[in-house]
């Protein structure tokens, strides 16, 4: 793609067409972790349809995941809402990074729709691409990855229906497995990574065990340690430009 922005045929085709090659990957993960997220929404109650329906409008494990726990604790409709949005706050972020790349001409219903499948995978390969950012490209690899992101979720469910209990609690903890995985590689490099976790296991027990805290919603729990644990963290460790690191 030129380093000018175009809508022309001939650029369209070949970024989409890269696009899906580049989402073949991400696709083959999206499965394997969304089949384990369907397990915890068959947990929560959901049927296929409803699991197969969440995956499509939120593409993301640690919001889907919490929003699956959230339904099963009953939590209400505003606590589910806040915990999702504090849990992909982050997104936020990836969106302004990637609003750099885009032209000004770019029409509205482009980003309306690229800004609605920004995760940590597509936004990583569209912010590595050269020049102007070509919407086409995300649609190639969201086409490519997404429904089996949602396809995956659907399958979890209808597994978790046919599979016997012991074996369904096995598969969801396989979940846990794929957050530990995330967590404990940059914990052992970062110290503040790692007290944050330490901190959020403290004071997820306390919540847990401590009379005080027992007339406490479960989501509301949730989301008053995530924004507890986020502004300590963002206060004793802020996070070093290049330039203030050198």
């Amino acid at each position: 793609m030129s380093d000018t922005y175009s809508l022309k045929n001939t650029d369209n085709k070949a970024a989409f067409a890269q696009g899906m090659k580049d989402g073949v990957p991400i696709a083959l993960a999206y499965f394997a972790v969304s089949f384990s997220l369907g397990i915890a929404a068959k947990n929560a109650g959901l049927n296929p349809v409803q699991g197969f329906i969440a995956s499509a409008l939120c593409t993301a494990s640690a919001g889907e995941y919490v929003g699956f726990t959230m339904i099963a604790a009953s939590a209400t409709l505003i606590e589910t809402a806040l915990a999702t949005l504090v849990t992909n706050a982050r997104y936020f972020l990836m969106s302004c990074a990637l609003s750099q790349k885009i032209d000004s001409k770019m029409p509205f219903f482009h980003r309306f729709i690229v800004a609605h499948f920004v995760t940590d995978e597509l936004f990583g390969i569209a912010i590595n691409r050269k020049g102007y950012f070509n919407p086409f490209y995300s649609y190639g690899a969201i086409l490519c990855s997404v429904p089996w992101w949602s396809l995956g979720t659907m399958l979890g469910v209808i597994a978790g229906n046919l599979m016997p209990l012991r074996l369904v609690s096995a598969f969801s903890v396989a979940l846990y497995g794929m957050f530990l995985a995330i967590v404990i590689p940059p914990a052992r490099k970062e110290k503040a990574v790692m007290l944050v976790v330490l901190a959020s296991f403290v004071l997820s027990s306390i919540g847990y065990y401590l009379p005080v805290f027992a007339s406490v919603a479960e989501g509301t729990k949730t989301i008053i340690i995530t924004v507890i644990v986020s502004a300590a963290a963002a206060l004793l460790f802020p996070h070093k430009d290049e330039e203030e690191a050198q």
